[in-house]
């Protein structure tokens, strides 16, 4: 099961595409926010995704369609940039509190007990690996 930032960063990056606007939406919603429950949200950003999840399945399907696609087709598209618009500021939210976000402990990479020479690394004489390169 993904993570609530996994979902929201790959409905994110579904919504750059280059497909209109309303496909990606669908396939946001279809691929990655249809499995994201609510609970699994920061409490700050659940009304937020209420209302996208509202915009998103409000209208009543006709034959052969499912909700999502309709309501997505009844959009203008400035309501859908809006939705999207809505999708990307929840995901920003909920990356704040994201573990990746939080700075551990320094890593010492190497002793400091060596001197710095130690790691230089020698220039390259160049003349001389064309040499042995064309031989």
């Amino acid at each position: 099961m993904s993570s609530a930032w996994e979902c929201l960063h790959s409905a994110t990056l579904e919504l750059v595409r280059s497909t209109p606007i309303k496909q990606r939406l669908v396939a946001a919603y279809r691929r990655h926010l249809i499995t994201l429950p609510e609970d699994a949200l920061p409490l700050e950003v659940r009304e937020s995704f209420r209302q996208v999840m509202g915009c998103l399945r409000g209208v009543q399907p006709l034959r052969g369609e499912d909700a999502v696609v309709a309501s997505v087709r009844k959009m203008s598209n400035q309501e859908a940039d809006d939705c999207a618009a809505l999708i990307v500021e929840i995901f920003g939210l909920t990356s704040r509190n994201h573990p990746t976000n939080r700075t551990g402990p320094v890593i010492q990479l190497h002793s400091v007990d060596r001197p710095a020479a130690e790691y230089e690394v020698p220039p390259v004489d160049y003349e001389a690996s064309i040499l042995i390169a064309n031989n």
